[in-house]
């Protein structure tokens, strides 16, 4: 029997109280909590314990690395459990992947809550590696390792009385499994018929007016900051009234920003705000765990002995994370070890030419749209432009930062799409990606046909990464984990990201602050307005293909 004890200021949540105390733990769990005489000085020296911070909606592949080295991030900032949807390997590898991700996060200690990814693949507008159906979506939500239906992108599919959305969601209620949801922009009347379908949250609000249009029907909010969407700002006013009904969440955080912290930031920057701290801890440690029903403890007698130690409550620097009773973290070191994972993918794309990326100009006769990127959101406007053209073909325009953006299938050879996309800043070379969501075929942005060539076939060669070239030189990320993560060390791949990162900006001239990522969701087809699917250029408003 293994028993020890943990003194400090217990940071009681619910009953807003602040005392010191002595946390004892017995075989992994919480036996008591008992209040202790102290002194100004001790209590002051001994720091605050804590319920451990929850991520309430996060794609583990976007760090770039597979479930195991996410854990040892992400403890280090205090984070214990996460709600994770898996779609992005479910795209490429199917139930395969599905799988992959939930034996990998058993290897170590940390409390990952995978969901059934709802929307494989997310349209039917672009090449996939994989689609999940109702009855394979009702297999998953029979597993116990499975807690939730992922978010239902296919928004449109609910409102219109999609048969298949139907029958997933249906699934989802009959095992007494929360749904997620997806629905930026929706509000009033359809917003009413979508939450009205059983969906429960949604993390996709870019202005507080749709949120506290959602949060007024029942509906819960998650307050989104990660590298690429950042809406802390747009919504966190709403917390103060609301702090019952809303939650914090990355959902896609690349490794860089991952190990510099995590929700434990999100707390820092809301009490900066001076929104009540309770109220804040009952968003980042409570509500998750009590609306997915998660296996996590809540620092109560008899709760699993998941908890963490803070310095004090403004700064949230985290000293020690314990999970089921194993001290994972301490002093920002991780305790968790990295063991090289098994490999599963899908990429069956040959090298590409220089002439496969020609744009004839017959290829675009009427008015040409690039999609213009924002910084810090995963919308794009359409903006109207003018290209230059040389020997028949359109070019890119580095003055006017017009330049050329394409996708390449990397599930069989197939012909190049492209078009063209304002704000990434590039100057020389090009970059490319097979994070690229949802289906994850390989998107690039570049200069010139001969760099987009090579940064994709280099890619391609690793079969899968991210990569920049620029001047002769050639940098890659590899990615071999389903083209989506690397099976290294993760303070290694975040240093390795970080230095490819650096070169897109410093190098190349990109004014993103996130360019990978802000590329990555260049083929997001179910986010407005404008986008580019292996397929062709969409127009995510119509729901159809640019013509």
């Amino acid at each position: 029997m293994k028993r020890f004890t943990v003194q400090g200021n217990i940071v009681d949540i619910p009953g807003r109280a602040i005392y010191y105390g002595e946390v004892v733990v017995e075989d992994g769990r919480i036996k008591s909590i008992e209040r202790l005489p102290d002194s100004d000085a001790q209590s002051q020296a001994s720091g605050f314990i804590l319920p451990g911070f929850v991520d309430s909606h996060v794609h583990i592949e976007s760090s770039m690395l597979v479930p195991a080295e996410f854990a040892k991030l992400a403890v280090v900032h205090g984070t214990v459990g996460t709600i994770s949807d898996p779609h992005e390997i479910a795209n490429v590898c199917g139930m395969e992947g599905v799988e992959f991700m939930i034996e990998n996060g058993k290897t170590v200690p940390f409390k990952f809550h995978f969901g059934a990814p709802s929307c494989v693949p997310a349209t039917v507008f672009e090449t996939a590696g994989a689609a999940l159906n109702a009855e394979d979506v009702d297999k998953l939500l029979q597993k116990p390792e499975i807690h939730y239906l992922s978010e239902m992108m296919n928004f449109p599919g609910v409102l219109f009385g999609d048969e298949e959305v139907y029958k997933k969601i249906a699934s989802a209620k009959k095992y007494g499994k929360p749904v997620d949801g997806h629905a930026p922009g929706l509000r009033g009347a359809d917003a009413k018929k979508y939450i009205d379908a059983g969906i429960s949250t949604d993390h996709e609000c870019f202005t507080a007016e749709e949120a506290l249009d959602k949060l007024d029907q029942g509906m819960k909010i998650l307050v989104r900051e990660g590298s690429a969407a950042k809406n802390f700002e747009a919504l966190i006013g709403l917390l103060d009234e609301h702090y019952r009904m809303m939650m914090f969440c990355s959902d896609d955080k690349h490794p860089d920003s991952l190990a510099i912290g995590h929700i434990n930031q999100l707390c820092a920057r809301a009490v900066a705000k001076g929104i009540d701290v309770f109220k804040v801890l009952q968003a980042a440690c409570i509500n998750p765990v009590k609306h997915y029903s998660m296996n996590i403890g809540l620092l109560q007698a008899g709760d699993p002995a998941d908890f963490i130690l803070v310095e004090d409550l403004v700064n949230f620097t985290v000293t020690r994370t314990y999970i089921n009773g194993e001290l994972v973290a301490e002093n920002g070191g991780s305790k968790i070890e990295t063991k090289k994972s098994a490999l599963i993918n899908q990429f069956d794309c040959g090298e590409k030419t220089v002439a496969d990326f020609r744009f004839a100009l017959d290829e675009f006769p009427a008015d040409i749209y690039a999609i213009e990127a924002l910084d810090g959101q995963l919308i794009t406007n359409k903006y109207q432009c003018a290209p230059p053209v040389n020997n028949g073909a359109y070019e890119s325009d580095t003055a006017n930062d017009i330049l050329k953006i394409v996708v390449v299938n990397r599930y069989r050879n197939a012909p190049v799409a492209r078009a063209f996309i304002k704000n990434f800043g590039i100057k020389r070379g090009a970059m490319a990606s097979s994070v690229a969501h949802d289906s994850h075929n390989i998107v690039a942005v570049g200069v010139d046909d001969e760099s987009l060539a090579r940064a994709v076939n280099l890619v391609i060669n690793e079969q899968g990464g991210v990569s920049a070239v620029y001047n002769g030189t050639e940098k890659i990320l590899a990615l071999p984990v389903a083209g989506l993560m690397s099976n290294e060390d993760g303070y290694k791949v975040a240093e390795d990201y970080t230095a490819i990162d650096r070169v897109t900006k410093e190098e190349m001239g990109s004014t993103l602050a996130a360019p990978f990522m802000t590329l990555s969701f260049m083929a997001l087809l179910v986010i407005p307005h404008l986008k580019l699917s292996d397929l062709g250029l969409f127009d995510g408003d119509s729901f159809s293909f640019v013509k």
